[in-house]
Order: C-alpha cells, then sequence, then structure tokens
C-alpha cells in the first residue's frame, strides 16, 4: 500500500467483535483512521407499530424486549411517560421497587460490559471475573422477581409483585459482596500499567464533542459532562435517596472503564438504601388507574448506556395512537465519527465497544430514493415484504422443521 492511499477496512455487519450487526467502514491511510462511516438498519423490528396495537398494560412487555441486557430501562421510561399523560403519581414503595431494579440492572451491565471490555483487550482474567460477580446479581433479580433477564415488574401505575419480606435480608448479604469485588475492579483500573498503556488518550471525546453530539450516559460523563436524568429530573425514588454522579474529565476509553466501575458503586449504594425503605414503606405496589385520558406524555429513564426518551400519545381508548423510542446508543453511535478518527486500527474496535452500544436499539429504517427522498415504501409494504418472506421460510423449511418435532 502506497503511503498516501486511502484503503478501507469493513467492521460488519456480522463481526466477532460486535454482538449485533452493523456496519463501519474504516477509510485508513497506513494504520491510522482518516475517516468513518456507519451504516444502521440490519436490526428493525417495528417496535413503534406494534406498539400502537397493544394495550397500556401490554406496551411494558413488548419494549422490554426492545433490549436484552438493560431489559427494564424501557418499561421504565414506558410507564413514565404513560403515567405523564395523565399526571398520575404512584405508591412510594413502589417508587422503591422500580428504583432498586433500575440501579441493580445497571450494575449487571457494567460488569457484562466490563467483561466483554476485558475480552477484547485479550485481558480474560477480568472477564472472568466480571462476569462471575455478575452471576449474584442476576441471582438476585431471581430471587425478588422470578426472573434473571426480562424481569416483567413494571406495569403503569406501580410495579406488578411486591418483594417479600424474608427475601430482603439475602438480597442485602448479595449487595454487601459486590462491595468487595468492586472495589477491587476499580484498584484494577486505576493502578493497572497494562490497561493504562492500552486505553488511556485512546478515543479522546471532548467535552465539547459531547455537547454538539447530544452523548449521553456514561459516554458523556467520562469527558466532564455531569448530565444524568435521575439527578436533573428526578423520578421514582431518586430523590428520596442519596448518591452521587460520577464524572471524570480526559473523555478516554480509559475513563469510561473508570465511570462505570464507580457507578456500580453507587448502584450498591442506592439499592441499599432502597431495601432499608422498603421494610418502613407499606403503602401498596400499584394506583389501579383504570384509564388513560387524551393526551401527550413523556418518559425517560437514565439506562446504564444513558437517557432513554419515550413519547405516548392517547385518544382516549385503551391504546395508544402513537408511541416514539429514544434510545441511548441512538444518540452515542454518531460519537465515534470523532472518537475513532485519528486513532489506529487496533485502537477502533474498543473505541467502538466503549459507547455500549445496543444496535437493537439504535435502529430505524425507511426505504426512500436515494437521488430525490422520496419515500418509497410505507409500514404496510414493508409488513407485506416481511410476512411473504417469512411464509416463503416457512415453506422452504417446512420438511425439516416437521422432522424436528416429531
Amino acid at each position: 500500500m502506497t503511503p498516501n492511499r486511502t484503503q478501507i477496512i469493513p467492521i460488519g455487519p456480522y463481526h466477532p467483535l460486535q454482538e449485533e450487526p452493523e456496519f463501519f467502514k474504516l477509510h485508513v491511510e497506513g494504520e491510522k483512521v482518516v475517516k468513518l462511516d456507519i451504516e444502521i438498519g440490519y436490526n428493525h423490528r417495528g417496535i413503534e407499530k406494534l406498539a400502537e396495537g397493544l394495550t397500556y398494560d401490554q406496551v411494558p412487555f413488548l419494549v422490554e424486549r426492545v433490549c436484552g441486557i438493560c431489559s427494564t430501562s424501557h418499561p421504565f421510561a414506558c410507564v413514565n411517560a404513560i403515567e405523564d399523560v395523565g399526571g398520575f403519581d404512584i405508591p412510594e414503595r413502589a417508587k422503591y421497587i422500580r428504583t432498586f431494579v433500575g440501579e441493580l440492572e445497571r450494575i449487571h451491565s457494567h460488569l457484562l460490559w466490563l467483561g466483554l471490555a476485558g475480552h477484547f483487550l485479550g485481558y480474560n482474567t477480568v472477564w472472568m471475573w466480571a462476569w462471575k460477580y455478575r452471576e449474584p446479581v442476576l441471582d438476585c433479580f431471581e430471587l425478588l422477581t422470578g426472573n434473571r433477564n426480562h424481569y416483567a415488574m413494571f406495569k403503569p401505575g406501580g410495579v406488578r409483585r411486591d418483594f417479600e419480606d424474608e427475601d430482603l435480608p439475602t438480597a442485602m448479604r448479595i449487595l454487601d459482596g459486590l462491595e468487595r469485588p468492586l472495589l477491587m475492579f476499580a484498584k484494577i483500573a486505576m493502578a493497572d500499567p497494562v490497561l493504562q498503556a492500552r486505553l488511556k488518550n485512546v478515543g479522546v471525546l471532548t467535552y465539547e464533542d459531547c455537547v454538539e453530539l447530544g452523548a449521553l450516559g456514561p459516554t458523556s460523563r467520562a469527558s466532564g459532562v455531569p448530565w444524568d436524568v435521575r439527578r436533573d429530573h428526578p423520578y421514582a425514588a431518586y430523590d428520596l435517596v442519596e448518591w452521587d454522579v460520577v464524572t471524570t474529565e480526559n473523555g478516554d476509553v480509559f475513563d469510561k472503564v473508570v465511570v462505570r466501575v464507580l457507578e456500580m458503586l453507587e448502584s450498591v449504594k442506592i439499592c441499599k438504601q432502597c431495601l432499608e425503605k422498603l421494610r418502613e414503606v407499606r403503602d401498596g405496589i400499584d394506583a389501579n388507574y383504570k384509564e388513560i385520558p387524551p393526551g401527550e406524555g413523556i418518559g425517560h429513564h437514565e439506562a446504564p448506556r444513558g437517557e432513554v426518551f419515550h413519547y405516548v400519545r392517547s385518544d382516549g381508548s385503551n391504546r395508544p395512537i402513537r408511541y416514539k423510542i429514544r434510545a441511548p446508543s441512538f444518540m452515542n453511535v454518531p460519537t465515534n465519527n470523532r472518537a475513532v478518527v485519528g486513532y489506529t486500527v487496533s485502537d477502533a474496535t474498543i473505541t467502538l465497544a466503549a459507547i455500549d452500544p445496543c444496535y437493537c436499539c439504535t435502529e430505524r429504517t425507511i426505504v426512500v430514493d436515494a437521488d430525490s427522498g422520496k419515500q418509497l415504501m410505507g409500514w404496510k409494504e414493508l409488513l407485506r415484504l416481511s410476512q411473504e418472506k417469512t411464509r416463503k421460510l416457512m415453506e422452504k423449511y417446512k420438511s425439516r422443521m416437521d422432522r424436528v418435532w416429531i
């Protein structure tokens, strides 16, 4: 390759480093990335349109499937939006349960990301340790909600299931047992010379970049931007417990690791306070609202990746007439145009992973003419094509499926 010639290195749509399909084109000169093209649209499922055909009680189950890792983030924003339509409040006990579930999920999500980050770097000891200590978190979810993931806890007006008093001491022991390994991870991040050499001053996103591009969550807080809707626009029990927003200043991949590790310690603090309050607060778990009035509502939640935002419009029936979702990765993925460009190819993959992307949350699909911009296919046509392809696949594999079931 000649020194001044630009080459393209594709990452995706299917790549061992990516859990979901997405396409990044690295334009490189030698080892340096000079341009990045991002193509989305490989994993669209039509969640917003499907929500318009469900009742308000059913929608939280649907949006829980938007993301398999932080599966309570979208239901959290969803019920906040539905309750905002009518200006509804919920029992205090339900607020503490919602907050506990949201923060325990933050720990589980950050530990999963930390393990994957270690694996991407070839630091498999961190990977095994992080996922080892994630297991008790999932056990705690199973103990209190019945599920290790997709907890089905949230509903408009409160939560679907209460926490049993006899389970609270076990949950508290699990949280106590997390503090020591989380402090260990913090010390590893702060002191390990290999991690520092590999991650410091890599994939830097400046404060100004974050503000201009609207970056969210740990991606922005690692650059010194103290945005956190739990504090800035409190909901559930976030204004009833004590905790701190974690920020750092450098904006590199190393600081994104530090922010997530320290956030887990804050989440443990919040969860323990919620458990203590649940011993005292006994005002029920459901406000039992029967109807949603006409109007519009917005709801948000500080998910592990950043603010997830839901919009709902009601005509007074038992179904939304419009539903809109904006997930944090939709805002964070474009920041790679700043964070990846100017660094080496070897830094690109860990920088792309540093925002903890969720491509299922990000996807948008529209079929337009590339020259005129005219829309070529609407929702009904896309649905018809999808159903037609499904029928063809079922016919093609019918004999094989019959053998499997027999």
